[in-house]
């Protein structure tokens, strides 16, 4: 080099340095992702660290949480602290009309959201409007119709406890009218189907080949076995509100004794069944995006909205199941002679040709030669009881460790902390005794309110004492109060390492001090545990991101129907 120049040299030196520095770079790099998961890149994830690396971040992160041990005080358990079906239930304009009708007799038809909506979900709607603008008359007065967009499990329960009853539902299937029945409310069934529609499991392409090439058919039955062999990973609704989800957890239970869907037997088989289950969803979108972030092979949904998604149909192969959601009519109670001629008119209006038309157009009435496996002669009484034996067994035995972190900071301050507390006190009866149950708090320090422990009624006195004693004041550091919940958890899991964890974080959503979820995120991905978060009057957003992150629901709710959110919430998970 002695003919070069300075500046040649110095270059020269640089690009040595430069290359030397990338392959050490490289090697090291390449070292520390053996064994991980990849990226189409080859590198690893923002948040993907390993579990001695998440262990030792939790560590130091615990060291910089203030943790301030709360000294509880138990409370006495009382039937007063539970509320009725009618109290639990929002006000019923928590469910605006979708149809407003203005003739001299007016009826008001609950209907479920698949036809209720808007776009192709909003058929009855279409068709209820063009009724209300024929001007149909009835004993000369002018006629029409007002439809409310209700869930079936919601509507249900309005009219079961009386709180609201309109003049006649039209649910997703016959389970609901049978079930209406057998809770004393009087019924009539006006239409058989309105719009013909099936229940179905939808299998990725891949899983349904599979399953097709080991057992040579795809059905129920196949489904239900592959399931609780862990062939299938497996996501459905929850039983309690969605019509679907009931009809799957009738027909899986059918799959284990045809002749009586509570027998021992069919006990045991939705047992293991259950076991194999990763996700019984809050509610559809949960289940969806579990499904597109690869966790589910499986999934459940009305055919109108498979054929109504591209994206479904592309990927997903629709195994109809149970019985048919053909949408029926019932009227309600004692119906005055003019109320009933209306309700008849318009179900007649929904069979003509242009209402059908407009039906197929929206994704109904296109998969009409499927016939139902499950028999006619299923009782009402049998499905609630189903339901229960659903709320019982759901975990197959395995206890649930729970972390329940509420939110006390300022902006919680009046009604959101008076409504916090309320769901929750009111929400403890929905929780299964041999759960293990904690409570955290936090405002700009986190404080231990009450430590993990089997819910028996000590844990219970304790657990509602804890909550009555909560109050709303100071900053926000809610991702400092969601490291010590899962710190809390996996110290629980050593001593109960088949237990589900879960974490329900309940907030405004508004976070000011403390850690951020960039610092947090990580763990909490690598933990896996799903945080459900409940808002109250809060920023939605901000709660989803934490849920998302492990595909957990969040529930935007006001302080009139957390309640009630919170009673599906835990029937559900808890």
């Amino acid at each position: 080099m002695s003919g070069l120049t300075n500046g040649k040299k110095i270059a020269i030196f640089a690009v040595i340095a430069l290359v030397v520095f990338g392959g050490v770079f490289l090697g090291i790099t390449l070292t520390n992702d053996v064994g991980k998961p990849q990226e189409k890149d080859g590198g690893k994830t923002q948040t993907q660290i390993t579990a001695e690396e998440a262990e030792k971040k939790i560590n130091d992160l615990m060291r910089e949480i203030r943790v301030e041990t709360v000294n509880t005080k138990k409370a006495a358990i009382s039937d007063d602290d539970v509320l009725s079906e009618e109290e639990e239930l929002p006000d019923i304009k928590t469910y605006p009309l979708s149809v407003e009708g203005s003739g001299e007799i007016n009826i008001e038809i609950f209907s479920s959201p698949e036809k209720a909506s808007t776009g192709t979900d909003g058929w009855l709607n279409d068709v209820a409007n063009d009724f209300n603008r024929e001007g149909f008359k009835i004993n000369g007065k002018t006629a029409s119709v007002s439809i409310r967009c209700v869930s079936s499990g919601p509507a249900f329960d309005y009219i079961k406890s009386g709180k609201y009853v309109p003049d006649a539902i039209s649910p997703s299937n016959e389970f609901w009218g049978k079930m209406l029945k057998a809770s004393g409310v009087e019924t009539e069934l006006k239409a058989k189907k309105l719009a013909g529609n099936t229940a179905g499991v939808l299998l990725s392409k891949s899983k349904y080949n599979e399953i097709l090439d080991k057992y040579g058919a795809v059905n129920m039955k196949v489904i239900s076995q592959a399931t609780a062999n862990g062939e299938i990973a497996m996501g459905y609704t929850n039983p309690f509100v969605s019509s679907t989800g009931l009809n799957f957890l009738v027909s899986t239970l059918y799959t284990y004794d045809a002749d009586d869907l509570l027998s021992s037997k069919s006990v045991e088989g939705f047992k293991a069944f259950q076991e194999n289950v990763p996700l019984v969803s809050y509610n559809t979108l949960q289940m969806r995006k579990s499904a597109e972030s690869g966790s589910l092979d499986a999934l459940v949904m009305e055919h109108q909205l498979y054929t109504n998604d591209a994206s479904l149909n592309v990927n997903y192969v629709f195994t109809p199941f149970g019985i048919r959601h053909d949408n029926p009519m019932y009227a309600l109670g004692k119906l005055s002679a003019d109320k009933n001629a209306v309700l008849e008119k318009f179900c007649e209006y929904c069979l003509n040709d242009a209402a059908q038309k407009h039906a197929s157009e929206c994704g109904f009435n296109q998969n009409e030669s499927y016939r139902s496996e499950l028999p006619d002669t299923i009782k009402g009484e049998e499905l609630i009881q189903a339901q229960k034996l659903y709320k019982e067994n759901k975990n197959s035995g395995r206890p649930i460790i729970a972390v329940f972190i509420a939110d006390t900071s300022g902006s919680m301050g009046g009604e959101p902390i008076n409504s916090l507390q309320t769901s929750l006190i009111n929400s403890m009866q929905y929780i299964n005794k041999d759960n293990y149950i904690g409570l955290i708090s936090y405002n700009n320090k986190v404080y231990m309110n009450l430590p993990i422990a089997k819910f028996d009624i000590n844990q219970q006195a304790l657990f509602k004492g804890a909550v009555q004693s909560l109050d709303a004041t100071g900053q926000t550091a809610t991702y400092d109060a969601l490291v010590v919940a899962i710190n809390m958890i996996n110290k629980a899991m050593e001593e109960t390492p088949d237990a589900k964890p879960m974490i329900f974080l309940l907030s405004d959503g508004e976070q000011n001090v403390g850690f951020s979820l960039n610092d947090v995120q990580s763990i909490v991905k690598n933990y896996q545990i799903p945080i459900y978060s409940i808002g109250y009057n809060a920023n939605i957003e901000a709660l989803k991101r934490i849920s998302e992150l492990n595909e957990a629901a969040t529930i935007n709710a006001d302080s009139d129907d957390i309640i009630y959110q919170l009673k599906n919430l835990f029937n559900s998970e808890m």
